[in-house]
């Protein structure tokens, strides 16, 4: 059925009904064959497949933009939601987590007094703490008990992994009764009050250790530099002479404080020392720090006392 010449055909078989298909006008006409179509087209032309994909890219843009745009809107709210809760969860007390200098206690507000005294300080600086050395460099200062057990005390005297076991021991009132050679008139000549000796011995060799005491320093400082000949050996408790006689011996001498030491080193089988010889020369090495040590210990102890029990 047809509504006027020229018309479309409503209906009609194989009539495509989309309504951007072109539609043919009637034979002479001028107008547009229909609207809400795509720009006119001439008779028996084919549809503008690049505007048709223009304006499907830009739908699929604009859906794009969309979704973009709602997304971003949505991450913006959640992490403001995040934040929100951070917040309060950190200030659930309605407080910041840190207060500002204007919410600290004004000085109207802290307490006037309290129970707690304060501190004192002596303006009145603590006295220095004395010199060891000091207490053993005069008889007027060096007045702890000294005999032959107080400079050396035990039976034996270990040295790292070395042990020498103690033999006689004793106190010479006369310096030069306990040398040998010119050192008796070396210490005579100096001043010395007295002389303690000890022979410590390990594996055949022995060694006697003597402390000559002066009233100064000066005088033991004097005495050890020029000294000459020796200590004299000390044998008996076991121990054979040694020495003496001929045998070749090794002869030291030092001082400190007020205290000059010496040592005399040799072997008990008469056996002379040699040079290089690791035994007696390790023996003389142990017995010297030996009795160093003792001196100075004595004074330490001297200078702890007088800290302990300030004089006045």
């Amino acid at each position: 059925m047809s509504f006027g010449q020229g018309g479309p055909q409503w209906g009609s078989g194989g009539q495509d009904e989309n309504p951007y298909h072109s539609r043919q006008g009637a034979p002479g006409s001028s107008g547009p064959s229909g609207t809400g179509g795509p720009p006119h087209q001439g008779a028996g032309s084919t549809p503008d497949w690049a505007a048709l994909a223009d304006a499907s890219a830009a739908r699929s843009r604009r859906r794009r933009m969309l979704l973009l745009g709602g997304g971003a809107l949505a991450t913006i709210a959640i992490v403001s939601l995040v934040a929100t809760a951070i917040v309060r969860s950190s200030g659930s007390d309605g407080k910041s987590p840190r207060a500002g200098a204007s919410e600290l206690p004004g000085p109207q507000e802290l307490p006037s007094d309290s129970s707690r005294p304060e501190p004192e300080f002596s303006s009145v600086a603590p006295p220095e703490a004395p010199d060891p050395k000091d207490f053993i460099s005069s008889e007027e200062k060096d007045t702890a008990p000294l005999t032959a057990d107080t400079l050396f005390p035990g039976r034996k005297l270990t040295m790292g992994d070395r042990a020498y076991a103690k033999g006689p021991a004793g106190r010479a009132g006369s310096c030069a009764a306990a040398t040998q050679g010119g050192l008796g008139t070396v210490l005579a000549r100096n001043g010395c009050d007295q002389v303690f000796r000890a022979t410590y011995t390990k594996d055949g060799v022995a060694v006697t250790v003597g402390v000559a005491v002066f009233g100064r320093e000066a005088e033991a400082k004097k005495a050890a530099r020029q000294s000459t000949g020796n200590i004299a050996p000390l044998s008996g408790s076991g121990v054979p002479v040694f020495c003496k006689g001929g045998p070749a011996c090794l002869f030291t001498s030092n001082s400190y404080g007020r205290y000059a030491y010496f040592t005399a080193t040799g072997y008990t089988t008469g056996t002379s020392v040699t040079t290089g010889d690791k035994r007696a020369y390790r023996a003389k090495e142990d017995l010297t720090e030996f009795v160093f040590r003792q001196i100075v210990r004595r004074g330490n102890a001297q200078a702890s006392a007088a800290v302990a029990e300030p004089a006045g």
